[in-house]
């Protein structure tokens, strides 16, 4: 016999597999699209805070809160996140998890995976800006990805679904074991979809219409000059100024945008190409929260190079976790 539903003020958890049941990108990424320009502006995200710990080499504690107060988002969250750079490779090193408040009354409501969400959420936010910046009379069909890691699936199901043109997808990767398994798992998920493994990032870059990239690079692994006519090019793996997935070539070719403020600072190919004057903080064309409000202009013309870099913030996960939450309540509710 099924367990009465949570009533909306009892506390509920909310684990990866339910996640993925409740966030399918369709849903999510038009949250994404919807949610960012009503509420970005009013949604407080402090700067996010790291504390070391005894407990293991190079381990730290990451909290990164945020509220509202709107009537349409009365939330508040608080993600906190591990790095334990030391564990074994059949353990991950950094674990997540969210927590949900009502913002009127401070009362707990939910636990989120927070590993799965923020998979999940980066992943939506890296597809929603690609289905505002490709071209509508020349529809992408070739996606690349940089990087066979745990977020590389997430992002080849996104752009797949707010991409529907896609039909060929280009896996290139340091370690060619990661490639394969990437590739067989895009195969069998997806049998009209054409998966191949690049040999080199140079090749998939040249052929690709959507170069994505989630990679720890430290050194630029996209070469702008390769980059063809109208193609698009998302970067998500950097997140640390020392960190940088392509050359200054791409950010001249290119026109930039940002998800948050906060790229501006975090991210090594913006921080670099500022020093070195390639890029002008006047030539940052906008954030994803004005490109979904339609404050700024997205694609001019079919031959334009865009650029979009993220670096995440608390912003999109308190967006994320409300669209969980309240669908796993309405859902479980639903079944009893």
């Amino acid at each position: 016999m099924a367990a009465p539903p949570p009533p909306a003020n009892q506390f509920v958890y909310i684990d990866a597999e339910a996640l993925h049941s409740v966030l399918p990108f369709p849903s999510l990424i038009s949250r994404l699209g919807a949610g960012l320009p009503a509420f970005a502006a009013g949604i407080h995200c402090p700067h996010r805070v790291s504390f070391p710990l005894p407990t293991a080499p190079s381990a730290s504690l990451l909290l990164m809160p945020s509220w509202s107060a709107h009537p349409s988002l009365p939330y508040l969250a608080r993600k906190a996140v591990t790095s334990f750079p030391a564990n074994s490779p059949r353990l991950p090193s950094v674990h997540a998890a969210v927590s949900l408040f009502d913002s009127a009354s401070g009362v707990p409501l939910a636990s989120l995976d927070g590993s799965a969400l923020t998979l999940l959420r980066t992943a939506a936010v890296s597809a929603l800006a690609a289905s505002l910046l490709a071209s509508p009379t020349r529809p992408p069909s070739t996606l690349a990805l940089a990087g066979a890691g745990a977020l590389a699936p997430y992002l080849a199901e996104a752009h797949l679904s707010a991409l529907p043109s896609i039909s060929r997808i280009l896996i290139w990767n340091r370690t060619k074991a990661k490639s394969a398994a990437l590739a067989a798992r895009l195969r069998d998920a997806h049998p009209g979809v054409a998966v191949e493994e690049a040999d080199s990032m140079d090749e998939a870059v040249s052929a690709a219409d959507v170069v994505s990239c989630a990679t720890g690079s430290q050194e630029p692994i996209v070469r702008g000059e390769l980059l063809k006519h109208g193609a698009h090019l998302d970067l998500v793996g950097s997140f640390t100024p020392a960190m940088r997935e392509c050359d200054d070539e791409a950010l001249r070719r290119g026109r930039v945008f940002i998800d948050f403020e906060a790229a501006m600072q975090e991210a090594g190919e913006l921080v670099g190409a500022l020093q070195r004057g390639v890029l002008r903080r006047e030539d940052v064309a906008g954030t994803l929260a004005e490109l979904a409000a339609g404050s700024v202009a997205g694609r001019r013309c079919d031959d334009e190079i865009t650029v979009f870099k993220s670096v995440g913030t608390a912003v999109v996960d308190l967006l994320a976790a409300q669209l969980a939450y309240e669908t796993y309540i309405a859902t479980t509710t639903k079944k009893t």
